[in-house]
């Protein structure tokens, strides 16, 4: 695997790639790589002949009160599992090397971005859409896999390609959970030995939810309150406990077939999100 800092080389080698009449897949990330990650370069691999993977620890997508310099940065780790899950090429660049002086350019999928977590990050998901968009100007690839836990923002991905008819395909991953049902996440490490045996609690109330909705009820607003409730009794400081259309993530209506319940909530420091997608009857 080789580890290349600079676009030059980035581009020199997804060049030579090109020549040789491979295809190429992408698997962007901040790093601090779990299962979840890996999962993205093992259908990365399926389904291309080169994998490049990329960590960069995103300042534009950190607000100034957020964990951005306390974001778990685990280089040497994150090396070693991508040379032994087969990536090809790890992009690792420096802060300067993606943003040489302030970006002026600004990315805003806006009705995707302003609810949910939108609602409570604001600029995240700007922040999100400028380095999605600059890491595929710079790999240029055939494909790109995102994972689903922050199904937010593979919507906004996927509307940010169309709209700007950027010729990548986008594979998404179902997300990667432990025994316990708690998604894989980068911020897990930030939880005490408590609140991980907590965590879990926050898939679980998703599955009841959709299970109380598979059964017939339609109060999608009583729905929502009694299960952020119980998620608060637990423990948990919840943001929010929303269901939604799967397309577009509005609130669901009683017609809606195809629906998606996100949530996001915080446990101490640490905030998680989560969602469960599932068709109705």
């Amino acid at each position: 695997m080789q580890t290349l800092t600079t676009i030059k080389a980035l581009r020199a080698t997804i060049r030579q790639w090109r020549q040789a009449g491979q295809s190429v897949a992408f698997v962007p990330t901040m790093g601090n790589l779990h299962a979840g990650h890996m999962q993205l370069v093992t259908t990365a691999k399926q389904k291309a002949d080169r994998v490049a993977v990329s960590i960069f620890v995103n300042p534009a997508q950190f607000s100034p009160h957020e964990d951005f310099n306390r974001y778990p940065r685990t280089e040497a780790q994150d090396q070693a599992m991508l040379q032994e899950g087969g990536a090809d090429l790890l992009f690792l660049p420096g802060e300067t090397e993606i943003f040489p002086q302030p970006a002026q350019t600004r990315i805003t999928v806006a009705e995707l971005a302003s609810r949910h977590c939108g609602a409570n990050r604001p600029g995240h998901f700007d922040g999100v859409a400028l380095i999605v968009c600059k890491l595929l100007n710079m790999v240029q690839p055939d494909l790109l896999l995102l994972g689903e836990k922050d199904c937010q923002q593979l919507l906004i991905v996927r509307r940010m390609v169309a709209d700007l008819n950027i010729p990548a395909e986008i594979q998404s991953v179902p997300t990667v959970r432990e025994a316990s049902g708690l998604a894989h996440s980068s911020r897990n490490g930030y939880l005490s030995p408590h609140e991980r045996q907590i965590a879990p609690l926050l898939y679980q109330t998703l599955c009841s939810a959709r299970d109380r909705i598979l059964a017939g009820a339609a109060d999608y607003t009583a729905i929502s309150l009694e299960h952020a409730q119980n998620l608060q009794q637990a423990g948990f400081s919840v943001e929010y406990f929303n269901i939604c259309r799967a397309q577009d993530l509005q609130p669901a209506g009683r017609d809606d077939k195809q629906l998606t319940i996100l949530a996001a909530a915080r446990l101490g420091e640490t905030r998680l999100i989560d969602n469960i997608s599932f068709s109705k009857q």
